[in-house]
């Protein structure tokens, strides 16, 4: 989950002091893992769920972790919500600021998808994704800006999709999701500029968590032959790259999406492409005289 340690591993302990963030999804994978990080850093943080079970465990093993930063004022709480719902995600929202007062990040963490050919994909399983992925976020974003941003004259907002960009066989309509969510950001940042209110996105690749395990085992063991720097990406750097958008610098991105993804985005099919390895599988190397090793250093 990122790591253990009651201190972030690059970032100053009190990046984040006084602030208040909130994460979707936070009981599992990435969010749990984004939660860690906004509290080492020294937010108050409130992850959200549908499962309270889930959220109850992502709260003690976040607790675990942050056992020696709780005199720092690092303390993580879980509400169980459905984001689906405005009036579920207005009464989240509405939580936080009769607990803390205040709201300064919102992480809309939470999505789903299902793997299945896009032709065997049924209108009801479409709406489904789509109004999680899509209506969630919308749903969350509207309420935080109504409730707490606008009057507080600030806020940040975070949104996650996926990488890559140039489709994702199986998850056609996630893939559509996704991108509407980019596209809503870029409108969301100029729409509210105005009312100091930064949105941007991250685009994540494929991560080792938890829920990769839902997959089938064949498109587990595809997954990191795919990306070009040879593995998945931890909990912990896409938690690094969250958190660096919820500081004062990633005001300075508002509107844009950030890809981490190994630059899996600038490729398609299997690393290293056919006919570019040898036997044994690797990209051979040219040979090269003493001479021009010794020039090139």
């Amino acid at each position: 989950m990122g790591g253990q340690g009651a201190s972030s591993e690059i970032f100053a302990p009190d990046l984040l002091r006084g602030q208040v963030a909130l994460v979707t999804g936070g009981g599992t994978g990435l969010g749990k893992a984004t939660a860690l990080e906004l509290a080492r850093c020294g937010a108050s943080v409130t992850i959200a769920g549908r499962r309270g079970e889930v959220l109850e465990e992502a709260v003690a093993e976040i607790g675990v972790c942050l056992e020696k930063g709780e005199e720092d004022g690092a303390k993580v709480h879980g509400v169980t919500a459905d984001i689906r719902e405005a009036e579920d995600a207005a009464r989240l929202i509405q939580g936080v600021l009769e607990r803390h007062g205040q709201l300064d990040v919102l992480v809309n963490n939470a999505g789903g998808q299902y793997f299945a050919p896009a032709e065997t994909i049924a209108a009801k399983g479409w709406n489904a994704v789509w109004r999680l992925n899509v209506g969630g976020m919308l749903n969350m974003s509207e309420a935080a800006f109504e409730r707490a941003f606008r009057q507080a004259g600030s806020g940040t907002i975070v949104n996650v999709t996926l990488s890559p960009h140039h489709g994702m066989p199986g998850m056609a309509h996630s893939g559509a999701a996704r991108a509407t969510v980019e596209a809503l950001t870029r409108e969301l940042s100029r729409r509210w500029e105005d009312a100091c209110v930064a949105v941007t996105a991250v685009a994540a690749g494929h991560f080792e968590t938890e829920v990769l395990a839902k997959y089938p085992d064949s498109v587990r063991a595809s997954t990191a032959r795919s990306v070009p720097l040879q593995r998945m990406g931890t909990a912990q750097e896409h938690a690094w790259l969250v958190t660096l958008l919820a500081s004062p610098l990633g005001r300075s991105f508002n509107g844009s999406t950030v890809t981490l993804d190994g630059a899996r985005d600038n490729w398609a099919g299997p690393w290293p492409p056919p006919g570019l390895a040898d036997e044994s599988g690797e990209v051979p190397v040219e040979a090269r005289s003493s001479r021009e090793v010794a020039d090139s250093q």
